[in-house]
């Protein structure tokens, strides 16, 4: 990165944030600026590296509302590579981030009822090269900056 963000930059990222397919008219209203003012950092910040892409998020169907967890793996070193193997082909594994502390991988998970995350946890805690899981279902979310508008 060339240099810090200022305030309008991180104004323009959390707009950004909020709603990706925002026009940048709109975000230049927002912001206040020209809307080639809005292009212009945008194409800063993606060469910068501060924007790494856009993407797609699948909402829940409303007849199915998503049971969601964290769940803390405790992995043997040798069995790591084989385990985030496994985490990948599973559709209700949506991240896995490695960490620091007491577990080697936090993972996300999303199924669409309890009965289908308590087998994914079971499935978990059998696989080889888990040592100990430790799941938390989330309640509810009160912040969160990758939503989709709409």
């Amino acid at each position: 990165m060339d240099r810090k963000l200022d305030s309008m930059d991180r104004h323009l990222l959390s707009l950004l944030q909020a709603n990706a397919r925002e026009p940048a008219a709109t975000l230049a209203r927002k912001l206040k600026v020209a809307r080639t003012t809005v292009v212009a950092r945008i194409a800063r910040l993606e060469r910068e590296g501060i924007i790494a892409g856009y993407g797609v998020r699948l909402g829940r169907r409303p007849e199915h509302p998503a049971v969601c967890a964290y769940c803390g793996l405790s992995v043997r070193a040798a069995n790591a590579g084989a385990v985030i193997a496994a985490l990948e082909r599973m559709p209700e594994v949506l991240e896995v981030a490695a960490l620091s502390g007491q577990y080697d991988y936090m993972v996300f998970l999303c199924c669409d009822s309890h009965e289908q995350l308590d087998q994914l946890l079971d499935q978990l805690g059998g696989m080889a090269g888990i040592k100990q899981t430790t799941t938390s279902v989330v309640l509810s979310l009160k912040l969160d900056r990758r939503a989709t508008v709409g």
